[in-house]
């Protein structure tokens, strides 16, 4: 038999009793669960920005950029919700590479499941306790969802994982929003087809129960650019495809319908700084055409205490700087946040 069963992990309940929620992260969470929620219903116009590393590697640097992120907070709460991503898994797309400190608590180390459950609920945590902010994760795994689904505030669904129908049916059993991910291929209709199936109940097995969900109504799309078969980056966060994707929602008549862009990936081909200039077109769409503006709700920006990424496994680090894709670094990331701000 191929594999080779290690050890039993604890169930998210247990986990769950042993690092509980406390008094004050579940006041924190309820209040900005709510904010967030006007926001993608259209209750709110408040702009998201759902910004933080590409990958959360370290839990001191990315704890700093959180409580950095926060006292920026302070200063634009008026017009902006600021969500830290706090990315604890990484999809690898050859199956290579870090993926990310729920496998490798440390990086430089052999992969730990158990230590890596552990810190990735300390983590999201600390980053709430500390600086009030409630936190983004992408769930790569459905099956793990509940080991954090009592902190989180924002789940991303990413590109390679959209059509996976155990994904869609996890999402229908949500209560906070959920992104998700045009495919790789681009294909808009796909991302309008999972979205439509989270907003809708659904029966299904779910760790070993047979369950029941009524629905996820804050299930929306993430536009992150495409692939096509010469491997060639597609963007997809133009004016015009704006407009086609505002129009697909229409025909599909779905609740609360809501767009965020992603400026990195697809649509930035990875070049980190070009972000800044993606942001600021989205914003000029919105600011140029009324129709546009109340179905793009935010944009998500991948960013870190040092600009650009480095490499693991040769034994030094520059703390705060990505081990994954590149990222802006803050001094940008900072400036960029006021630039939104003003023009929100």
């Amino acid at each position: 038999m191929s594999f080779e069963f290690l050890k039993k992990l604890p169930t998210p309940k247990e986990i769950r009793e042993q690092y509980p929620v406390p008094e004050k992260v579940a006041a924190i969470k309820k209040e900005r669960d709510l904010e967030i929620k006007k926001v993608i219903t259209g209750e709110s116009d408040k702009f998201l920005v759902i910004i933080g590393p590409c990958s959360a590697d370290n839990e001191e640097a990315v704890c700093e950029y959180v409580n950095r992120l926060a006292k920026v907070q302070d200063k634009v709460g008026d017009k902006l919700l600021l969500i830290p991503r706090i990315y604890t898994n990484k999809p690898r797309t050859t199956g290579e590479g870090y993926k990310g400190i729920l496998h490798q608590p440390d990086p430089e180390k052999k992969p730990d499941l158990l230590a890596g459950l552990i810190a990735i609920r300390k983590l999201h945590l600390r980053a709430v306790e500390e600086t009030g902010l409630t936190t983004a994760d992408e769930m790569l795994y459905p099956e793990n969802y509940r080991y954090l689904s009592d902190i989180l505030a924002y789940v991303a669904i990413g590109a390679r994982s959209v059509e996976n129908q155990q994904h869609r049916l996890t999402v229908s059993g949500m209560d906070v929003p959920a992104g998700m991910k045009n495919p790789t291929s681009g294909d808009l209709s796909v991302m309008l087809n999972s979205v439509i199936a989270a907003q809708h109940p659904h029966s299904f097995i779910y760790r070993n129960w047979e369950v029941q969900t009524t629905g996820n109504p804050l299930a929306h799309v993430i536009l992150r650019g495409a692939v096509n078969k010469h491997g060639n980056c597609i963007p997809n966060y133009h004016y015009e495809d704006l407009i086609h994707v505002i129009d697909m929602y229409t025909q599909k008549q779905l609740a609360n319908p809501a767009i965020i862009v992603d400026a990195n990936h697809s649509n930035s081909n990875k070049q980190y700084l070009e972000q800044i200039r993606i942001v600021k077109e989205v914003l000029h769409s919105r600011n140029v055409n009324p129709h546009i503006k109340p179905f793009v709700k935010g944009v998500m920006i991948e960013s870190y205490l040092e600009p650009g990424n480095q490499k693991i496994g040769c034994g030094t680090h520059v703390y705060g700087k990505s081990i994954t894709d590149p990222c802006l670094g803050w001094a940008d990331s900072e400036e960029l946040l006021y630039d939104i701000y003003r023009q929100c």
